[in-house]
């Protein structure tokens, strides 16, 4: 059971909407002892299932929704109000923007809010899945470079002030 924790735990924080990889991986690292390559991967390949799951889980409730008047009149006045309002911005940037997006690891940002805004922007299934699949790539670098330099400046920083005191 202990192992089966080890590694679920990493990859159960990747699926959740807040923390995704700026949780998963650091707990895979830095609690859970895996080496960082596959602390890397592990995380990676769990967030990166998020954005099909999400882009179909909200294709299917919104085939089931459209039937109901009062989700119709919802999502003709706010969601397509959106989607003409920005429709030059996604036409320019298009997949690039929503990958730009996911890479970035900071709150709001990430698998679940890119695959929802490619949804709502209408951005096809596939070029939303590759856009959010290589922004999650993206964001796993940076935030493995971030602990990994992290971990350099602290371990060098102990070194030098707390050993000398004892």
């Amino acid at each position: 059971m202990e192992l089966f924790m080890k590694y679920a735990m990493p990859v159960f924080f990747c699926l959740l909407p807040i923390a995704e990889l700026r949780g998963g991986i650091p707990y895979a690292y830095f609690q859970s002892q895996i080496p960082i390559i596959p602390a890397f991967i592990m995380c990676v390949v769990a967030n990166a299932f998020v954005g099909p799951l999400v882009y179909f889980f909200l294709s299917t409730i919104h085939k089931l929704l459209i039937k109901w008047t009062a989700y119709q009149n919802f999502f003709e006045k706010i969601v397509e109000r959106t989607r003409k309002k920005i429709h030059d911005k996604v036409e320019k940037y298009g997949w690039l923007g929503i990958t730009l997006f996911v890479a970035i690891p900071l709150p709001i940002t990430g698998a679940y809010t890119g695959a929802l805004g490619a949804w709502i922007l209408g951005v096809s299934k596939l070029k939303t899945i590759l856009a959010v699949t290589l922004g999650v790539f993206i964001a796993g670098v940076i935030v493995t470079t971030v602990i990994l330099g992290g971990e350099q400046v602290f371990g060098f920083l102990y070194k030098l002030f707390i050993k000398q005191i004892h």
